[in-house]
Order: structure tokens, then sequence, then C-alpha cells
């Protein structure tokens, strides 16, 4: 059994939450702070790729990075560098996917943080980033982790976008997703199944981590 998937759908998952981890706490951050009026309206915005079929955002991702694309065209005309079609496309689609969960969860557990203690931090005359780093991340940390593991699960089972951007490829851009698609496809039926359970199997633990974790917390 060939166990490129498995690994290449990690690194992908993990260097796309990594991403999403600091987008989304500072994009939750900065919205809460808003007027009802903007955080409807960056809500919005911003949870869109949850709404959308991953075909679309993968569609939109094709248009931007592309060999003929916004983006695409300029790095490979710059740099001679592909951007479509490799390992690392995914990591774009799966920024794109998993920003919504680790951007609302981070957003709930800031809002829901007492205020009374960040006030009183300012009155110390404490500074908004040493607040931010010291307090409140450490005060939420738990629903951040939360956000940040659920977008690690989404990532790590993208298949739509995934697929459009990077294709199949074994051996080079091949994922858990990509993998059972195409051995379905193939009639193995055999392989797909070790791959579906494969893929359970990581879904239950990073489930039941969620699980511990909002226990813990309430």
């Amino acid at each position: 059994m060939d166990w490129f998937p498995l690994w290449n759908s990690l690194r992908i998952a993990t260097i796309a939450t990594g991403i999403t981890f600091f987008l989304g706490i500072f994009a939750a951050h900065e919205i809460s702070k808003r007027s009802r009026a903007a955080k409807g309206f960056w809500d919005v915005l911003l949870t869109i790729p949850m709404v959308l079929p991953p075909t679309v955002v993968g569609f939109f991702l094709l248009r931007l990075l592309g060999p003929h694309g916004l983006i695409g065209a300029r790095v490979l005309e710059w740099f001679q560098v592909k951007i479509t079609m490799t390992w690392y496309a995914s990591i774009f689609a799966s920024v794109i996917v998993t920003f919504p969960l680790m951007y609302r969860t981070a957003r709930g557990a800031f809002e829901s943080y007492d205020r009374r203690i960040l006030d009183a931090a300012r009155t110390l005359g404490l500074s908004e980033r040493y607040i931010f780093w010291r307090i409140l991340l450490p005060g939420c940390r738990k629903g951040v982790a939360a956000g940040a593991i659920l977008a690690f699960a989404r990532g790590l089972g993208e298949y739509g976008a995934t697929s459009m951007v990077s294709g199949y490829t074994p051996g080079r851009t091949a994922t858990i997703s990509t993998t059972v698609y195409q051995l379905w496809r193939e009639g193995n039926d055999a392989l797909a199944y070790q791959w579906v359970f494969v893929n359970l199997a990581i879904s239950f633990i990073v489930l039941m981590s969620v699980n511990f974790m909002e226990r813990k917390k309430r």
C-alpha cells in the first residue's frame, strides 16, 4: 500500500492549518471590535467559502492561479513556476475552505471572553499587543485550539477544490480523498475501503479531541 496520499494530505492540512490559524485569529480579533453592521458585512464576506460548493471555490482558484489566471500567469512569466497541478496548489484550496471554521470559532471565543479583564489590563497601561498575546489568546486557548483542530480535519478531507487545482497524480499530488475517488473509478473497492477507514480513523480522533477540550472548557 502506497502511503504517499496520507503523507501528502497531512502536510497539506498542516501547512494550511498553520496559515489559517494566524489569519483566522487576527481577522476574528479585529472584526470582533467592529460595529454590528460591519460584523455582518465581514461575516458574509469571510464565510462565503463555507456555503459555496468546493468546486466553485476550485473554479475561482483556477481563474486566479492557472497558467492564464491573474496571479498564475505572472508567476509563470516571472519565475517559470506553474502553480496549478502541483501538491502545494492544494494548500491554497485548503486555506480558503478551512478559514471560515477557524475564523468563526475564534471570534466566538473572543466575544465570549470577559471584556472587563481586558479593560482592567488597559487601565494598567498594557499595550493592545500585550493584551492580545498574553491575556486574550491564552484565555481563549481552548476555543481557538478547537477551531484549529476542526480546520485541520476539514483540510485533511478536502476534495472538490483540491481536485480542481491539483488533480490526481500518484506520488505527486494524490491525497486521501482524490485517491479514494480514483480507486472507485478503477473499481478497486478493496483498496478504496482501506483509505476510507484511514480517513475515518483520523476524523474520529480529531472529533474526540474537540469533544475532550469542550468538556474541559465547561
